[in-house]
């Protein structure tokens, strides 16, 4: 790879294995945006991937990528299927022959791919240039304009470190980390006047120091909304998850004044997954960070509000109003709100993990903490989709994958298609009938203690990292004494309220729940948080969709 000076610039990539073509584009490129931008090339989708990866670590923006289709071992549209993990905002061109025009015009929907040009592209004053101004002027008025990136100073083993970096990459916010004990992060804290006792420190674009800050308070410092912009809405979306941002963009797309409120990031456990295959519409899998950016995007584009590191800590009914509490004291209203509060992962309980959760042992974080896995044993505790997807991610580098499950086999909780690969996967192995006993390290995992459900037999092995993906558990303590749930806490509604005919207790209207609505009129459930919900992607959209609808017929009748 080679690339202009100028780290400052914004980045145009183009990536071509034939060398003659790579350094043809870049120069046609960097006659016109040199001056601008920073060009950089590559001569394969895995030098180009390198590339973007480490742009996007020292925080970076690229605006534009060009790919030539026809590429050993990695094509351009499969390149720019991962590309666009990394770098969502970057406008896409397909460089293509006459023959694949097909193919190129396929890419339009499979990668949501902004322009294909054809070879030759002489003159680029006719041919290429126009294309190119045009997708950066588009980059330019989107959401990914240049931003600056926070940086973060941790200890690799703090679970308040990891806790950060997740936060922030969910929140699609770019940030460069310095270990506390390297040089630079040594630099970085004396410039803060701190001595590493209390970590991690977040550095903001704008220079303002954070000492082991709360999301809410880097929420605030990085440009992300966390105050509402009103007081009173049509609609209240608690939960970014699939199910709540399908909401949000119904909600909005439909003339309601609808505000998404999430407490972390969007996208939920969906949003946490390294490629969902069964999702329909994407039949080359789409990762769960795609297609939430994508579904936000769409909803801010409606005009949702939506509010990051928001802690919700209650429901309120006020005559006609549902009002939602803060855990800061504040509030908001609103004609109907939508519960989309989704699930958390169950905690595994063993002796030691909860004393190193954050120090090798982590929960949905795959993505997150794959890089730091490079070439180390990896184990996984869980045989649902998330596990699968999660495994197969972390086999790209990891020395080894090794899938603890407690059952006989995956079958009875892991679709088919996973399944197969797994079993194709020579680094990934499956250990059935085997549950974590205990975990040891000090600071950090190094060795689980693993025991035969049958058996009872253990075994000591070596381990620096595990992650769980077990069970779920409904994020709804907080509207207890209010909306009706089950044993388990999931959320019921509609006919599961009323086996018998009868409408729940304290049920006033003459009219039953409806599908969604819970006991209390005008607040609805979708995805995960209700009782005997399917817990798909797919479901957990099209439930956030019907609730909308639903919101609709309640605020016709009230």
């Amino acid at each position: 790879m080679t690339q202009a000076a100028g780290p400052a610039r914004t980045v145009i990539l183009t990536v071509d294995d034939d060398p003659g073509v790579s350094r043809a584009v870049a120069r046609d490129l960097r006659r016109r945006y040199g001056e601008g931008h920073r060009i950089v090339r590559a001569e394969s989708g895995d030098a180009a991937l390198d590339a973007l990866r480490e742009l996007k670590l020292r925080g970076d923006q690229v605006a534009v990528i060009l790919a030539d289709y026809r590429m050993p071992q990695m094509d351009g549209i499969e390149f720019l299927e991962q590309a666009i993990d990394i770098f969502p905002g970057a406008r896409r061109i397909l460089l293509t022959a006459y023959a694949d025009t097909n193919a190129a015009i396929d890419a339009i929907n499979v990668i949501d791919l902004d322009h294909y040009l054809l070879k030759p592209w002489d003159p680029p004053e006719e041919k290429l240039y126009p294309v190119v101004d045009d997708l950066l002027d588009a980059w330019r008025v989107s959401d990914y304009k240049p931003v600056g990136s926070c940086k973060v100073v941790g200890h690799r083993w703090s679970a308040r470190s990891s806790g950060v970096r997740e936060f922030l990459a969910r929140n699609q916010v770019p940030y460069r980390w310095y270990s506390s004990d390297t040089p630079e992060g040594e630099r970085l804290l004396r410039a803060a006047e701190q001595d590493g006792q209390r970590l991690p420190l977040v550095i903001t674009p704008d220079g303002t120091p954070l000492v082991e800050p709360d999301d809410h308070a880097i929420a605030a410092h990085v440009g992300l909304a966390t105050t509402p912009a009103a007081d009173f809405y049509d609609l209240v979306v608690i939960g970014g998850g699939p199910a709540g941002l399908g909401a949000a963009v119904y909600g909005a797309s439909e003339g309601l004044r609808t505000v998404l409120v999430e407490r972390s990031a969007t996208g939920g456990q969906a949003g946490q997954s390294s490629r969902i295959e069964n999702y329909l519409g994407f039949p080359d899998g789409v990762s769960g960070a795609q297609l939430t950016d994508r579904a936000r995007r769409q909803a801010a584009k409606f005009g949702a509000e939506i509010l990051t590191a928001r802690e919700v800590s209650g429901l309120e009914v006020t005559g006609a109003s549902r009002t939602i509490r803060f855990s800061d004291g504040s509030s908001i209203s609103a004609h109907a709100v939508i519960l989309a509060t989704g699930v958390s992962y169950r905690q595994l309980e063993a002796p030691g993990l909860d004393e190193l959760t954050g120090c090798g042992v982590f929960y949905g974080s795959a993505l997150t903490e794959a890089a730091t896995c490079q070439g180390h044993d990896v184990y996984i505790v869980g045989g649902a989709n998330s596990a699968g997807q999660a495994a197969m991610y972390l086999a790209r580098g990891a020395k080894s994958v090794t899938i603890l499950v407690r059952g006989g086999s995956l079958a009875a909780s892991m679709s088919h298609y996973l399944i197969e690969q797994i079993e194709n996967a020579p680094t990934i192995s499956v250990r059935t009938g085997t549950v974590v006993e205990a975990a040891h390290g000090s600071g950090h995992l190094e060795q689980l203690t693993l025991r035969d459900v049958e058996s009872g037999h253990t075994e000591l092995v070596d381990a620096q990292w595990l992650f769980v993906f077990i069970g779920a558990a409904p994020l709804t303590g907080w509207l207890d004494g209010t909306v009706l749930r089950d044993s388990r806490g999931f959320i019921m509604a509609g006919p599961d309220m009323t086996p018998d005919g009868q409408p729940p207790h304290g049920w006033e209207l003459d009219r039953p729940p409806y599908h969604l609505e819970t006991n209390v009129p005008g607040v609805f459930v979708a995805g995960d948080a209700r009782a005997e919900s399917a817990k798909r992607v797919a479901s957990a959209v099209g439930e956030g969709a019907m609730a909308v609808m639903l919101v609709h017929r309640y605020l016709e009748q009230s």
